[in-house]
């Protein structure tokens, strides 16, 4: 027991060289370049680490240092905000974990320590390592969904576009695969943008879309119902005949809707 206390001591007092050593050993295997900023946190994030470590052993504690976790955070969410892979990061974990190991064995044989109380250490560094691993991988995930919902929101917006051609003449052009958001989005951004453009005739093209589904359609061509009460006249284009098909079958009444195949044969049926 006494040799624990004399290791933990050891990790308490040399944490910052041990951590220098360490990082640079860790970071001279992986065979590629690391900035220097993420070398300057991962040595200040391993002296709490080493010093929790120490403190650890002698105690029995199998709590995990904050900053390491924080640290981990840190790391997915800045792999994330740069478009980068997970996989960048986690690929140095086994480097890290090789580096930890030996130098610790290193050290509990200096100690004099037996093999079971090396393992013990070496067992509380790998769980240590894996619940970086895991706080990593989460926050990269949790920063790059946030990310892609925020593009996805922007790229819905501009897909709400209203398009003025001619004096109160105006094209709204569903391009892509429209889904239940976008179809809000295009309901909530497009009437008020008609109504402030003094827009007398909106075409509603589809001509763009790549998949549509026949619920959201019936949404689309609700918008017809709620510009006629604005005085909008509206006019369809592009429609397919598999997506008329679906919306008769769905009860979407086409006949009192003004369609066309394209948008110059609308424009030019505007008198």
């Amino acid at each position: 027991m006494e040799a624990i206390q004399k290791v933990s001591a050891y990790l308490t007092q040399k944490a910052e060289v041990l951590s220098e050593e360490i990082v640079a050993e860790i970071v001279g295997r992986f065979g590629f370049e690391i900035p220097q900023l993420e070398v300057d946190a991962a040595v200040s994030m391993y002296i709490d680490f080493i010093k929790f470590l120490g403190r650890m052993i002698a105690s029995g504690e199998d709590q995990v240092p904050e900053g390491l976790v924080e640290w981990s955070k840190g790391n997915g969410e800045r792999a994330a905000s740069r478009g980068g892979k997970i996989s960048d990061i986690v690929i140095r974990y086994p480097d890290t974990r090789i580096v930890f190991t030996d130098r610790l064995r290193n050290i509990g044989k200096d100690h004099g320590l037996t093999a079971d109380e090396i393992i013990a250490i070496v067992k509380k560094v790998n769980y240590m390592l894996d619940i970086s691993v895991n706080e990593t991988v989460f926050a990269f995930e949790r920063h790059a969904q946030k990310r892609l919902k925020a593009t996805q929101t922007q790229v819905n917006e501009l897909s709400a576009a209203i398009v003025p051609i001619q004096d109160r003449i105006a094209i709204l052009p569903l391009i892509g695969s429209i889904d239940y958001d976008r179809a809000q989005i295009i309901i909530e951004k497009a009437v008020p943008k008609v109504n402030q453009l003094g827009i007398e005739t909106l075409i509603i093209d589809f001509s763009g879309t790549v998949h549509i589904d026949i619920e959201i359609a019936k949404h689309i061509f609700d918008i017809r119902n709620i510009l006629l009460i604005t005085g909008v006249n509206t006019i369809a284009t592009g429609i397919r005949p598999d997506l008329a098909k679906s919306a008769v079958t769905l009860g979407i009444d086409l006949s009192s809707l003004e369609v066309y195949s394209t948008v110059q044969q609308a424009i030019n049926s505007i008198k």
